[in-house]
């Protein structure tokens, strides 16, 4: 993979937006279409892998695995495997991860009443 270049004008510019813009620095960590989705799952309590793809059937085995490990890098999400065969790993949100709840439910609540929103304006 190509280094990326520390002093860049991008790089300059990211970091700016990181300390000025508390959005951005949510972003960062949860940005994309299938991080969200993941934690919402997530807020109910543990997960296995498995029951994280049932829940969401639409994303790729490839796409989970990326998100979990990214989540788990920025300690949002907590990863815990059994020494058992086969595997046994589970997946719970972090502290940090669940201080996102009130963030990820707002987020719910707006789709619920759009939706409804949309339904009535017909």
């Amino acid at each position: 993979m190509t280094a990326i270049k520390e002093s860049s004008t991008i790089q300059e510019n990211k970091q700016y937006a990181l300390e000025k813009c508390p959005v951005t620095y949510v972003m960062e960590k949860i940005g994309g279409y299938w991080k969200p989705i993941i934690i919402y799952h997530l807020s109910g309590g543990s997960k296995r892998y498995s029951e994280l793809k049932r829940a969401i059937p639409a994303i790729t085995e490839k796409m989970l695995i990326q998100h979990l490990k990214q989540l788990e890098a920025d300690n949002l999400v907590i990863r815990e495997a059994k020494p058992v065969v086969p595997p046994f790993v589970t997946y719970r949100l972090s502290n940090a991860g669940n201080g996102l709840m009130p963030v990820i439910e707002a987020m719910a609540s707006w789709a619920f009443k759009d939706k409804e929103d949309g339904f009535n304006a017909s």
